[in-house]
């Protein structure tokens, strides 16, 4: 057994005490950490310390992996404590990190395959934080074990898989050692996923409908070498927010901005590539661009799941956000369509001046690219009245609008502040975000939905 999986068992064991906070409460899991922490440090060689150190650990001879990794927890059980998280989303975030953790170890010793290890760690750290959760509520349920465990059961299912979904795909971005990090950032996104719960009404088996729906196309864009694994993780939890959060319909729309815009960066690649114009990695797009491009529309949803709880401060319509979602992926899918295809033909012109420039300068347009771009909005707006009843024919033509302004933004955004002030990523979220707004206000302005 080599150091990473003897270490990673150890660790799996020590989060296994988390359970110890819903049986003894915040004081006894507090003495708990504080124990480990002072052991931590009071331990700086010998066998325990080969158990428990990560690499960098050995060059000052102290335990800094598992201090950082224990304060993460009890910075995340203080959150759990003070605030209106629920010990729930803690128990199960520790061990969520801790027995995936593991699991993805042993089976990196029995493959090569990149793949396969990040599937197991998805699978066994959703188990554990289902598990976790229904652990803690038989622990600190007075009456009706069975009954709230059964009522519960869907959002212990989404709250784990999401989990596991962001566990993994920080876990790709980051180092090992940078664990208490992504324990932060999963315990996060389940404090928020679990406010959202009264928005959720599919059962567990639609729930794991969606999961293998997403995981099933996002696999598909790996293995077409359309997106990176990072970028697969980013759109497989994406879709499963999007599905279980807003409806199939949203999903088909977003989805069809990532398969027509994935193929699009395919379009005469190796044209592109000798231009220098091409998406790197053979235009597998990483979770940077997933998220420049769709972080918005997330947001959307979120703020639909939000306004459909009563969640939301004054109440908003929640069709509103559907207007919103819909502008920035017409957005995302013009600006897309005007890059990959638009960059192959004539000479680009600078958009604030018109004077030709090198392909592949930020700013650079072509009529062609224009027209791609158009069409892109029109995709979008046209599967949005298929699919939405409250997208009349004066709201398709909204969301072409806003995906066009979009797409100049982008434009303009690139000529004058990208690559001094903004990055293309950020490029991306302006625009979106630029889409999403004038998309939900010409709604406003006309009453569509009134």
């Amino acid at each position: 057994m080599t150091a990473a999986v003897r270490r990673a068992g150890a660790f799996a064991l020590l989060c296994t005490l988390a359970l110890a906070v819903p049986v003894g409460g915040p004081w006894v899991g507090a003495a708990i950490a504080a124990t480990v922490i002072l052991g931590a440090f009071a331990v700086t060689d010998g066998p325990l310390f080969d158990l428990l150190a990560y690499p960098g650990d050995y060059e000052d001879g102290r335990l800094y992996g598992l201090i950082t990794f224990v304060l993460a927890a009890v910075t995340l059980g203080l959150i759990s404590i003070t605030t209106s998280m629920s010990v729930v989303i803690f128990v199960a975030t520790v061990l969520l990190i801790g027995y995936g953790n593991v699991a993805e170890q042993l089976t990196r010793r029995r493959t090569d395959h990149t793949i396969v290890p990040v599937a197991v760690f998805c699978l066994v750290s959703t188990g554990g934080s289902v598990a976790g959760q229904a652990v803690t509520y038989a622990l600190t349920a007075e009456s009706g074990v069975q009954e709230t465990i059964g009522s519960s059961a869907p959002t212990m299912v989404f709250l784990g898989a999401s989990g596991a979904l962001l566990a993994s795909l920080l876990r790709d971005i980051f180092l090992a050692r940078d664990d208490p990090i992504v324990m932060l950032s999963v315990g996060l996104l389940g404090w928020l996923l679990a406010e959202l719960e009264p928005a959720l009404s599919l059962t567990v088996g639609e729930i794991a409908l969606a999961l293998a729906i997403t995981a099933a196309l996002g696999y598909a864009s790996y293995a077409l070498k359309t997106a990176s694994i990072a970028g697969m993780l980013t759109g497989v939890l994406l879709g499963l927010l999007t599905i279980v959060l807003g409806g199939y319909g949203w999903f088909v729309v977003l989805i069809s901005f990532f398969a027509i815009g994935g193929l699009s960066s395919k379009f005469r690649y190796e044209e592109k590539a000798e231009m220098g114009v091409a998406e790197a990695n053979d235009g597998a797009r990483g979770s940077g661009n997933v998220l420049g491009n769709a972080a918005v529309a997330i947001i959307a949803v979120l703020g639909y799941a939000a306004s459909s709880a009563s969640l939301v401060p004054g109440d908003p319509e929640p069709t509103l956000f559907l207007f919103a979602f819909a502008g920035s992926v017409a957005t995302a899918m013009s600006d897309t369509l005007s890059s990959e295809i638009g960059s192959v033909f004539e000479t680009p012109r600078l958009i604030t001046t018109l004077e030709p420039v090198e392909p592949g300068t930020d700013g650079g347009v072509t009529w062609q690219g224009e027209v791609a771009g158009i069409a892109g909005a029109v995709v979008v707006a046209g599967i949005s009245y298929l699919l939405f009843p409250e997208v009349t024919v004066v709201g398709a033509v909204i969301i072409v609008t806003a995906g066009i302004v979009g797409m100049t933004v982008d434009s303009l955004l690139g000529a004058t502040l990208e690559g001094t002030v903004l990055g293309n990523q950020g490029v991306n979220f302006l625009a979106t975000l630029s889409g999403a707004i004038i998309c939900a206000l010409l709604v406003v302005s006309f009453a569509v939905f009134g």
